[in-house]
């Protein structure tokens, strides 16, 4: 594999990468803070300092790791989540909802700044391909976490959102699979199911619909 190549791959996705993570998971702080639950507050985890949400194993090592091991074909990580004590939430079951919604929220705001830079780089004629490309890096993998983490199976927030919108015994069933979803998860994607059936089909209609939503502004600067 081309050294210089990973390095510049690195060089592309880092920021993108660090910003996704830390609004995500600062974004789950602020809205569990604003549904009542101040743990993530005290334990210094609702900010802006990625070095707050990165996980030695989960950010750098692993996907460095499937990185050099595929060749770059499977990238697969985690941060460190935002701890949230839904019971002590003002609805658990309803706000609970919000919470879980917060990050890939986020993650979707970001993919369409993400969009709006291009479009800007784009009107001022910037050719420059770092820039571009880094632009392009930043809508995909917020694209990815935000259609990757609204899968519905615990502890994914998409999981989190099903068991807050499921009546009470379905929900209680699903949250069961929760101590086992971060391996049912890892076997679905490496099967090729999330990828497939999930992963791409969600991305695609969502780039769709920030290219929608963005066409004014796409033909009134571009």
């Amino acid at each position: 594999m081309d050294f210089a190549q990973i390095v510049q791959t690195v060089a592309l996705y880092a920021i993108p990468v660090l910003f996704a993570i830390t609004l995500h998971e600062a974004a789950h702080g602020y809205a569990a803070k604003h549904f009542g639950d101040r743990t993530a507050e005290l334990m210094g985890r609702i900010t802006l300092n990625p070095v707050k949400h990165i996980d030695p194993v989960g950010t750098i090592a692993m996907p460095l790791l499937l990185y050099f091991a595929t060749a770059g074909a499977f990238l697969f990580g985690y941060a460190k989540p935002v701890p949230v004590n839904f019971g002590r939430l003002r609805n658990p079951k309803r706000d609970m909802v919000w919470v879980a919604l917060a990050g890939p929220g986020a993650n979707l705001f970001q993919a369409i700044v993400w969009t709006i830079l291009l479009y800007v780089l784009a009107a001022l004629s910037v050719q420059e391909p770092f820039f571009l490309e880094m632009c392009r890096a930043g809508v995909l993998v917020n694209l990815v976490m935000f259609a990757f983490n609204l899968f519905p199976l615990p502890p994914l927030d998409g999981g989190r959102i099903l068991v807050g919108l499921l009546p009470m015994r379905q929900a209680e069933l699903v949250s069961r699979v929760e101590p086992w979803g971060f391996f049912i998860v890892m076997a679905l994607v490496i099967s090729g199911v999330v990828g497939n059936l999930w992963l791409r089909p969600l991305m695609m209609l969502t780039e769709s619909a920030i290219q929608v939503l963005l066409t004014p502004l796409r033909m009134l600067i571009l």
